[in-house]
């Protein structure tokens, strides 16, 4: 299952939950209103940026709707 940093007011995050729904594929929504949240993305990333895939399975992290939604489509 995926890990997908989002902030609620992001149309960019919008724009890759929509498809991963459309599509039925789970995934973990993590809001980085949350501080910890926040922290964990920039440790991970290196910057505040969303959305931000974690593929823990194939040990791939990402930025970019147009990249993630790219990404899915050649696993599923």
């Amino acid at each position: 299952m995926f890990d997908l940093y989002i902030m609620e007011t992001c149309p960019y995050c919008k724009k890759v939950m929509s498809f991963l729904e459309e599509k039925g594929i789970e995934y973990n929504k993590v809001d980085i209103a949350e501080k910890s949240n926040e922290e964990a993305l920039i440790k991970m990333g290196g910057k505040r940026q969303v959305p931000f895939l974690v593929d823990k399975d194939r040990n791939i992290q990402m930025y970019e709707s147009m990249d993630i939604i790219e990404y899915i489509k050649t696993i599923i």
